[in-house]
C-alpha cells in the first residue's frame, strides 16, 4: 500500500517555483503536501496533489521534468515521540530511510509522515504489524 508522489526537478534559479506552483494553481490541482530540496543545480519538488495523473500529465507537457515515485505515508500522532515511534520502528528492523517529510490532518490529534524507504513493501508490512495506520493514496490525496 504505497502513496504516489510526484517528483519534479527543477533548474535552481529564481522564479522556477513560482512557474510550477502558478501552473497547478491554474489548472486547479491542490497541493496536499510537499517537500523542497536544493542542490547546487537543481531543485527537487516533492508533491502529494489530489489529482497526480493531471498533475504529472500537465508538469510533462509544460516542460518539467517529473515522475512517480513510490512513497509510504502513515498516520502518526501529533505529540513528543510520535515520530519517533515510528522511525524506531524501522531502525529496529534495519529499513533505510532516504527520505521524510511531514504534514499535519485536519484531526488537530494526527499529522501524516511521508517516507522514501529502501524497501517500501517490508516497511509497510512491518509499520502494519507494529500497529502504525498505513495510509492509502487516496486518503492521503483527499485529506
Amino acid at each position: 500500500m504505497y502513496t504516489k508522489q510526484v517528483t519534479i526537478f527543477l533548474e535552481n534559479r529564481k522564479g522556477r517555483l513560482a512557474e510550477v506552483t502558478k501552473l497547478l494553481r491554474d489548472e486547479g490541482i491542490n497541493i496536499r503536501a510537499l517537500s523542497l530540496a536544493d542542490m547546487p543545480d537543481l531543485g527537487v519538488l516533492r508533491l502529494i496533489v489530489h489529482d497526480r495523473v493531471r498533475c504529472l500529465r500537465l508538469l510533462k507537457e509544460h516542460g518539467f521534468a517529473a515522475r512517480e515515485t513510490d512513497v509510504v505515508a502513515v498516520e502518526m500522532e501529533d505529540k513528543p515521540g510520535g515520530l519517533y515511534r515510528i522511525i524506531e520502528v524501522l531502525d529496529r528492523e534495519g529499513l533505510n530511510i532516504e527520505y521524510i517529510y511531514t504534514f499535519f490532518s485536519k484531526n488537530a490529534a494526527t499529522a501524516i509522515a511521508v517516507f522514501k524507504l529502501d524497501d517500501a513493501a517490508r516497511a509497510v508490512d512491518v509499520l502494519k504489524r507494529s500497529g502504525i495506520a498505513v495510509l492509502p493514496e487516496d486518503a492521503v490525496q483527499n485529506l
